[in-house]
Order: structure tokens, then sequence, then C-alpha cells
């Protein structure tokens, strides 16, 4: 017999729906597998067994089934506040913190009739592209669990690869939800600024924080995607099946599922932290990236080959607005530490909120002004392409300990030699998706970036389920999985 979690999102909603399985039997089992495999994964900071089960039973007896993830099992990154629920936002400061309010994506997610099982790890206030943080142990690759599963959305991602979820939402500033996705063989949506209006983006400095889903398939991270916008009603008919997407529903799971058109693709290995870091992709990576344009073409995709303009202040602004966000972290009521001292948080942190505190205001105003040109000079390069397509990572998933946790300066450039193709696609607010289309000669995952143009999510999930539909990769599963 099928267990629950070997079906996809999608089809656990359907069987839901039909009454074929229970929201608390549904609950249940993960909560078996979190069990079972936390331990050795680190996937969960805090997982709420019991809050979990009272949840499943008021969804399956009080909530409407025509709500969009009716009885769907979830997980709150630990960057958002739960009501009632430790929330450490990856840091040592804020160990004991339970606040009495929670954030609006948690909410929202609520609101469509999710259940929340815990909290998934970050680092410390989702600064960084791995997930090592002093709070607890490492979250961990479940393909290879002496390697880290990226960041900051890194326990997300370890859990719905590992199977302990069916989806999760993470938050991505600089690649958060890509890097892990690539990691960890999964498919993770970076949406445009402004898409998800519980974490839009539009708010924050130099408008790079926005929140999207991870999840083992295209069709399924669309699915959360329109669940975390706040999409109203069932995508299931009154007679149990899948309502027909139509072109102008505007839901993003429509999109998906059709997986229809042909594309005009750019094909870029270009990083603007080239003018300032060292940028070398592992060559599995780049075999991965050539295998996955001639797949384009073969599926009836223009391909073009495109660059970026050398942008020598890239580096230097964008690691300002980041120092600034930095400086914005208060150690007040809550943690352990005061307001404006470094105590109790970790050397990457106290090192980026210390700089950030130095700056001046023309300073972080000159920054965010080259932000602001260089947004514009992507958006305009990428402009007659429906997309683009890049390596996600220049280097296949880090070990654990690789990054220097006591000089920050090198952690930063470790992190920039990892990741130099994500966080531009923040600073120029453009939706992305990374799709696990390749292995490497050890059999992990390696994973491309396809970059849209403004509120182009759309052309995206076609382009990434006609991958999905030709490589079959959500049948593919880490050793953990059994």
């Amino acid at each position: 017999m099928t267990a629950p979690h070997e079906f996809s999102a999608l089809d656990q909603y359907r069987h839901l729906q039909r009454g074929e399985l229970g929201v608390v039997e549904l609950t249940r089992h993960y909560l078996d597998r979190i069990e079972a495999s936390n331990g050795g994964l680190g996937a969960f900071f805090t997982v709420t067994a019991e809050r979990a089960l009272e949840r499943a039973r008021h969804v399956e007896s009080q909530v409407p089934r025509s709500t969009r993830l009716w009885g769907l099992p979830f997980a709150d990154k630990d960057l958002w506040r739960r009501q009632g629920v430790r929330t450490t936002f990856g840091s040592r400061a804020f160990a004991d913190f339970v606040p009495d309010t929670s954030d609006e994506l948690p909410r929202v997610l609520d609101e469509a009739g999710g259940v929340s099982l815990g909290k998934t790890a970050t680092p410390e206030f989702g600064m960084t592209s791995h997930s090592e943080t002093v709070i607890a142990a490492p979250a961990r690759n479940p393909w290879n669990l002496d390697l880290g599963p990226g960041g900051s959305s890194g326990g997300a991602a370890a859990a719905v690869s590992a199977g302990m979820l069916p989806f999760a939402p993470g938050s991505d500033g600089g690649g958060s939800i890509r890097i892990p996705a690539a990691a960890c063989g999964l498919v993770g949506i970076k949406p445009s600024r402004g898409r998800v209006p519980a974490l839009s983006g539009i708010d924050a400095l130099g408008g790079l924080s926005v929140a999207g889903p991870i999840a083992r398939s295209v069709v399924d991270a669309a699915f959360l995607l329109d669940g975390m916008i706040g999409r109203r009603g069932s995508v299931i008919d009154d007679h149990f099946a899948l309502r027909a997407p139509s072109d102008n529903d505007g839901d993003f799971l429509g999109y998906a599922i059709r997986g229809e058109g042909r594309f005009q693709i750019g094909v870029c290995i270009d990083s603007p932290w080239s003018t300032s870091h060292d940028v070398v992709v592992d060559p599995e990576i780049m075999a991965v990236f050539s295998d996955t344009v001639a797949l384009l073409s073969d599926l009836g995709h223009g391909i073009e080959e495109t660059s970026l303009e050398p942008t020598p202040g890239y580096g230097a602004a964008f690691t300002t607005v980041w120092q600034a966000g930095a400086a914005q972290i208060r150690l007040g009521p809550g943690a352990h530490g005061d307001a404006d001292a470094d105590g109790g948080v970790e050397p990457l942190t106290a090192w980026l909120r210390r700089r950030g505190r130095e700056l001046t205001a023309v300073q972080l105003a000159e920054a965010l002004a080259e932000l602001s040109r260089f947004e514009r000079r992507v958006i305009g390069a990428f402009s007659r392409f429906d997309a683009v397509l890049t390596p996600a990572v220049a280097l296949l998933p880090r070990p654990i300990g690789w990054y220097d946790a006591l000089d920050p300066e090198r952690n930063f450039a470790q992190q920039v030699a990892y990741s130099p193709f994500t966080s531009f696609v923040n600073a120029a607010g453009l939706p992305a998706v990374t799709v696990p289309v390749g292995t490497s000669s050890d059999g992990l995952p390696i994973g491309m970036q396809l970059i849209g143009k403004p509120g182009g999510e759309g052309a995206l999930l076609a382009l990434g389920r006609q991958l999905e539909r030709r490589l079959r990769w959500e049948e593919r599963h880490p050793p953990i999985w059994d």
C-alpha cells in the first residue's frame, strides 16, 4: 500500500477531499516521519506535535473543505513568529522567545486550511546561504548527511526532500529558497517582488526578501504558491476531480499543470559578483548546464546566449544593503542581550550588524541607487527573453563545517563563491525558479535556475513543468526517504 508521503501534495489534497485520507491521519503520518528522522537530519528546530494534532482535528471538523490547502501539513520557517510557539530566528539570543502574536504568512497559511507541524531550521536571522547555527545541531542534506542543505531555508528543504513534509514555505532575500532547493533536489520558487502580499519585499530594504514555496515538483510548488498568495477556493470540483484550469483564472497551478508554450530562452553564465570575487563553476554543474540547454532546444524553445554588462559596483552595493539590513536586528525584549550590543549573536551577524551601524545615510543612499540602476539594466538586458537560464549555484553542496564560523569576511566570501547567481535576481525583483535537472557523479542533485520577466512566473512554471515531464525528478528520492 502506498504511504501518504509518497503521493504528491496535490494528490494528498485530492485524497483528503474525497475522504480517502483523514487530516488527523495525515498529520500523524508526517509527525511519525519527523520523529523517526529529524534527530539525524536537524530539519526542525521545534516540533509542535500536540498542537498540530489539535489543529488537525479542528480543520477536519470546523474548517471548510473549500479552503485552498485544506488539511495539508507544512511548517513555519523559524524566522516567522507563531503565537505561543518558540521562535528563535536561528539565534541563541532568542532561544527562549515565545511570541504573543503571529506574523502574516503563518496566518495566511492557516486561513488556507494548512496544519503547521513546527518550525524549520534556519541560520541566525536567515543571513547566510548555509544552515549552521550555534542554537542547534546543523541541518543536514538528506542526500548525504555529511553535507549541508544550503540556506537560509535549509531546514524546510531538508524536510521536504526527506519526506517529512509534502511542501514548505520559505523566504528568499539573496537565494534562500533557490539555493537549498538546488542542494536538496527540489523545486524552489522566488516570486516577483510584490507577488506574495504577506512577504512581498516591497517594504524591505532594497526590496530583497520575498516568500515562496519549496516542493518536490513544479505542480506542488505552484499549488503552495497559490495558497501563500491567499487565493481562495478549492481546486477540486463537486465531483472531486481537479478543476480544469482556464487561461484567465490567474492561478499558477493552472500554468504548471498545462505546461504549455514555446519560449525564447537566454543562456547566461555571468555573475555580477565576478568583478569583486573569484567565481568558478564546478565542471559537473557546467556539464548539466549544457545538457539543460540541449534539452530546452530539443523541446522546441528558442535558445540564445546572453550576458550581463559588467557591474563593478554591484558587490559593494549589495553588501552595503545586506549590512544595513543586519543593522536593523534588535536584541531587545525577548532576547538574551541588549538592543545595541552584539552579545549573544554569532560572528557573522555581529560583523554585518556592526558594519551596518557604521554606514552613513549617504553611503546607504548610494548603495540603494546603485542597486536601482542595476535593476533597470538587468530587466532591460533580459527583456527580449521569456526566461533566462543560469546555474542555480556554482558548487556542489558544501560539507558541514566548510564555512568559516570565526572569520565573518571569509564566511561572506565563501557564500558568494557557492551561490553567485541568485542575489542579483532579488536585486532586480524578478521571479526565478530552481529545478533539479541533473545529478553529479556521486548522485548529488544539481539544479538550474530559470529567471523570468517581471510578473512572469507563469512562463517559468510552464517551462519547469515541461522539463519535469521529461526528467521525472519528483520520482528521485534520497536514501533517508525509506
